[in-house]
């Protein structure tokens, strides 16, 4: 008696999961549940390879004339129902679906409601063999199609493609800086997930009207604005921010692609400005030319090889070591203040030193001990030592670093001196220096010598907040 009643409660929950699956997928377009259901769709990564693993199990034991057990049949079903509703609300956090999220989602769909099926029919033992073997071939079926184009939907439409050798597309000598720049760099690191098949937070990025539109949180670009723009505001998040993007395991912009894309935005992110058009005096120019010569995957292939356990050791609550993105061995470091500062904690990454191509320290009160492990960081493209007590005798230390294009050095006690130093570093194309002691008449005379510097020497006092949350997470 209490094994019928045990088999009852179970035909009632993968018969309520069904019709819950079916009115889902039937009233998806009416259907607008709340974040935490939504939330809750999240799981579907996590357990869908355990349904399609047990049902596999079971086919092939169908197949091959074995007895399927019916503990093994009813926990594939139950959890295939389970992976496909998680998925639906996944589904929803994208906001509109594309045709692959669409045949991924009903492919899914079709497979639990069959999965099902074949657990009824089992149940009442349908004395119908041939019925049986088809709805396990159809399933197998089923199987591979849905996987093949949730691969689709996750990693791209050439995910499951046969690899052939692409070529990498040549940017022209007068290149349009929307179409074969900003479209290049969106296309390698944005659009995977902001396409018509996948349009996470209502947002297109793969046409210049779907960028100008935005998403859910808004105006994505606001020209002339930059760092009031939604898409320069996440990139230049910390890698642990759940709102930076591109999200945690995919590849990350580096630091001149944020600044060709901050600099398009201020010239009023056209889709018709060409390079020629530029002056001779703006960083844009000077930035698209460096990018045209080699991508920074190419130049970042060539550094030594770093372990994961080496990251792990050397990281800590408050020192984050990263890769820019799984396999590369180019490094970010960022540091946030401890209650109890250490100079040994950043001198300790002096074996990775030559990996470390991007670098947050604001904040922190360092002297010659941290600058002498900064100016061994040969292949550094990025330094943020703002807020520090820095003075003009350590700042010569990073004289050496010919590959740094970005450093930002405001709030410290650096003065006239140290626009020698910086006259040096031929590869800096953005500095940001206000609240220090350099004058006007010397920042005129660094601007005259180098036109193609962006120099950044005031911030108005109502924009100061918010360009300092989007710079890096405030220090204590």
């Amino acid at each position: 008696m209490t094994n019928i009643s045990h088999n009852r409660w179970v035909d009632y929950v993968v018969f309520g999961l069904s019709l819950f699956l079916i009115f889902c997928l039937v009233f998806d377009s009416y259907i607008e549940p709340p974040r935490l259901v939504i939330w809750a769709g999240r799981w579907h990564p996590l357990v869908l390879h355990f349904p399609i693993v047990l049902l596999l199990i079971c086919i092939f034991l169908g197949l091959t004339g074995k007895k399927i057990p019916k503990l093994l049949l009813t926990i594939a079903v139950v959890f295939a129902l389970l992976t496909a509703i998680s998925g639906f609300f996944l589904g929803k956090e994208t906001g509109t679906k594309g045709d692959l999220l669409n045949w991924h989602q009903w492919l899914g769909g079709g497979l639990a409601i069959l999965a099902a099926i074949w657990y009824w029919s089992e149940g009442i033992s349908f004395d119908k063999p041939i019925f049986s073997k088809i709805l396990q071939v159809v399933l197998t079926g089923l199987i591979l199609f849905t996987g093949h184009y949730g691969g689709m939907v996750t990693h791209g439409e050439d995910f499951l493609a046969l690899p052939i050798e692409r070529r990498a597309h040549k940017i022209p000598e007068n290149p349009l800086i929307y179409k074969d720049i900003v479209g290049r760099i969106l296309e390698d690191k944005c659009v995977s997930c902001h396409n018509p098949n996948k349009k996470k937070g209502a947002l297109l990025m793969t046409s210049f009207k779907g960028l100008l539109a935005g998403g859910e949180v808004g105006k994505t670009i606001i020209p002339r604005k930059s760092h009031e723009s939604e898409l320069i505001r996440r990139v230049l998040l910390p890698f642990e921010d759940e709102e930076h993007m591109p999200p945690e395991g995919k590849q990350s912009l580096d630091a001149a692609e944020i600044q060709i894309l901050e600099r398009w935005i201020a010239l009023g992110a056209s889709d018709t400005l060409r390079l020629e058009e530029l002056p001779p005096s703006e960083p844009l120019l000077g930035l698209v030319n460096t990018y045209k010569k080699a991508s920074p995957m190419e130049q970042w292939a060539k550094l030594p090889n770093v372990a994961d356990s080496t990251l792990l050791r050397l990281g800590s609550d408050y020192l984050s070591v990263r890769r820019f993105a799984d396999g590369v061995n180019a490094l970010s470091v960022n540091f946030y203040k401890p209650p109890t500062y250490d100079s040994k904690q950043l001198t300790d990454l002096k074996a990775i030193a030559e990996n470390i191509v991007q670098m947050d320290i604001s904040g922190l009160p360092i002297g010659q001990k941290e600058m002498n492990l900064i100016s061994s960081c040969q292949n550094l493209e990025w330094l943020e030592i703002d807020q520090t007590p820095i003075t003009d005798v350590e700042l010569d230390t990073l004289k050496v670093l010919s590959k740094l294009r970005i450093l930002k050095i405001y709030s410290t006690e650096i003065s006239d001196k140290s626009i020698k130093v910086l006259k040096k570093m031929k590869g800096l194309r953005q500095v940001y220096l206000w609240n220090t002691a350099i004058s006007a008449e010397a920042l005129t005379d660094l601007k005259s010598e180098n036109p193609t510097f962006f120099i950044d020497s005031g911030v108005a006092k109502e924009l100061q907040a918010s360009f300092g949350s989007s710079d890096s997470i405030p220090k204590n």
